[in-house]
């Protein structure tokens, strides 16, 4: 796989296949799109290659000022582009002077000129250009003049794809793991680097890692508690595990945190970096009336996580 981050030295693709979009999440509706596209360039014998962009365009364009939540950080997805077949993703620096482009610069320039396409997969309802001029039409009749050809994305597609990314974001922050995890098409997963606690846990039998998410930007699920499978760094092993995510009403917190109870560990790794894919949601976060009733069903927790 490569990853082409300076769009001023790209290499020549060879009748080159190209989509253009943001992939956040790259569920099951994006994967749709990287299937035709890579169908449409094994039909041209060309090479498919993805656009995306950094930061997420709405971080740049949007009117209001409510951060945006990104479902995978770029090197998550460039990882997950690459799974679905991706090898060539081309990353394109969003930013004021790219949004505010004309639509006929937009194809002129950035399309033809760096990527001279054999063909471009784009859909229906695609908008580019200052003030979103630009349009699949547009595209079309600029065809003849510049070469390429278009093609359109169904709209069942596309509308699969735009539902998607919201509804993961949303399901995820209502904690609804099941369904998060359908439309992705894998558990979703966040990664931290383990901080020093409070070390409460390990005085009632359930020591955990305290997180310190790596990307600020990166959605946190709803407060609860959820079992989860951890991949620690340097650890050729997978560890079942169960996760808590809230302030920790029962010791009087007040500040959220992430903590995971990893089973059948019992190793120092302050420092280590922690992958963790969410499985499903076992409870809210509750206040108990102790530390023996939060024990006790702790205990459960772990029956119900696999532990």
């Amino acid at each position: 796989m490569q990853v082409y981050t300076n769009i001023s030295e790209l290499p020549v693709f060879k009748r080159a296949v190209i989509t253009i979009g943001t992939f956040d999440g790259v569920h099951l509706g994006h994967r749709q799109i990287i299937r035709q596209l890579i169908e449409e360039a094994v039909a041209v014998d060309g090479t498919p290659v993805l656009i995306t962009f950094f930061p997420h365009p709405k971080q740049v364009v949007a009117s209001h000022k409510k951060p945006i939540f990104i479902l995978n950080s770029p090197n998550e997805k460039y990882s997950l582009l690459h799974e679905a077949g991706i090898k060539h993703i081309v990353v394109v620096t969003f930013n004021k002077s790219f949004a505010e482009q004309t639509a006929g610069d937009y194809i002129e320039h950035f399309l033809v000129n760096k990527f001279h396409p054999h063909t471009i997969i784009i859909g229906y309802d695609h908008r580019f250009g200052n003030n979103r001029e630009g349009d699949y039409q547009l595209l079309e009749k600029e065809a003849p003049r510049f070469g390429y050809k278009v093609k359109e994305i169904p709209e069942h597609i596309l509308r699969d794809s735009a539902i998607s990314s919201t509804r993961v974001r949303e399901a995820l922050l209502a904690g609804d793991i099941i369904t998060a995890n359908d439309l992705l098409g894998y558990p979703y997963f966040f990664s931290g680097t383990v901080v020093e606690g409070n070390k409460l846990g390990r005085t009632i039998g359930y020591p955990t890692a305290n997180l310190q998410i790596i990307d600020e930007q990166k959605l946190i699920p709803a407060n609860g508690v959820y079992a989860v499978e951890v991949a620690i760094e340097n650890d050729d092993q997978n560890y079942n595990g169960m996760m808590n995510i809230g302030t920790r009403p029962t010791v009087d917190g007040s500040k959220r945190a992430i903590e995971v109870n990893i089973f059948d560990f019992d190793e120092t790794i302050y420092g280590s970096s922690l992958q963790v894919k969410i499985k499903k949601r076992l409870r809210d976060e509750v206040k108990f009336s102790g530390l023996d009733a939060l024990k006790e069903q702790l205990a459960k927790d772990k029956v119900a996580a696999g532990g």
